[in-house]
C-alpha cells in the first residue's frame, strides 16, 4: 500500500457510496508532504514522454499539478469553467459533464497556451467517469496537440473512466485506485 492510499484510508470517507471525500487532505486542506510524493511518482512516470506542458482544469488539479509541472520543469495551463472579461477572443471550449457537481459547464482554455503539436499531460485529482479527460482531448484536439498521458490521484475504478481511457490507448497513472466505496473504502 502507497502513501497515497494509506492517506485515503486514515482520513478520506465514503460519501453515499458513490464519493471520496478527501477535504482534510487534498481539497479543502493539502498535504502538501503527501502531494509532494504523488508529484514525485508522476515525474518519475512521465519524465521520459517528453511532455511540452502540463494541463488541468481548476480547482482540484491545480495544487497536484503546479508540483508535477515543477518536477517536469514545463508550463502549467489551467482550464477555467467560466469565461472571464479578461478571456481574449480566442478561446478553445469543451461542454464537460461534473459527476461530483451534477452539472455541465463549458470548459475554457486560452488557444495562445497550447502549441500546435504539443504533447500534453493531463493531471487530476479524481478520475470517475472519464468526462474531466474527454473535455480536455477536444480542447487538445483543437490545437492538434497530443494527449501524451494522464494521471490521477484517485481513481474510482467501480465507474467507467478507467475503461475508457484504456479503451482509448491512453497511458494513465492512476496513484490509487479505489474498487468500492460501500460500507468503507476498499483498494
Amino acid at each position: 500500500m502507497n502513501l497515497l492510499e494509506k492517506t485515503i484510508l486514515e482520513h478520506g470517507k465514503s460519501v453515499n457510496n458513490v464519493a471520496l471525500d478527501a477535504s482534510s487532505f487534498l481539497t479543502k486542506q493539502i498535504d502538501i508532504q503527501l502531494l509532494d510524493w504523488c508529484a514525485t511518482q508522476f515525474n518519475d512516470y512521465f519524465k521520459a514522454a517528453n511532455i511540452d506542458r502540463i494541463l488541468t482544469i481548476e480547482s482540484g488539479g491545480i495544487a497536484i499539478s503546479t508540483l508535477v509541472a515543477l518536477k517536469l520543469n514545463v508550463p502549467l495551463v489551467v482550464m477555467k469553467k467560466n469565461r472571464s472579461m479578461l478571456d481574449p477572443d480566442n478561446v478553445l471550449t469543451a461542454e464537460v459533464y461534473s459527476f461530483t457537481k451534477n452539472v455541465t459547464y463549458e470548459l475554457h482554455c486560452n488557444a495562445e497556451h497550447i502549441n500546435e503539436d504539443d504533447r500534453i499531460l493531463f493531471i487530476d485529482d479524481v478520475l470517475a467517469h472519464g468526462n474531466a479527460v474527454e473535455g480536455t482531448l477536444d480542447i487538445i484536439a483543437q490545437r492538434n496537440g497530443t494527449l501524451a498521458g494522464v494521471g490521477i490521484l484517485f481513481e474510482k475504478s467501480f465507474q467507467s473512466g478507467a475503461g475508457l481511457l484504456a479503451g482509448k490507448g491512453i497511458d494513465t497513472l492512476s496513484l490509487a485506485k479505489i474498487k468500492s466505496l460501500e460500507n468503507g473504502i476498499h483498494f
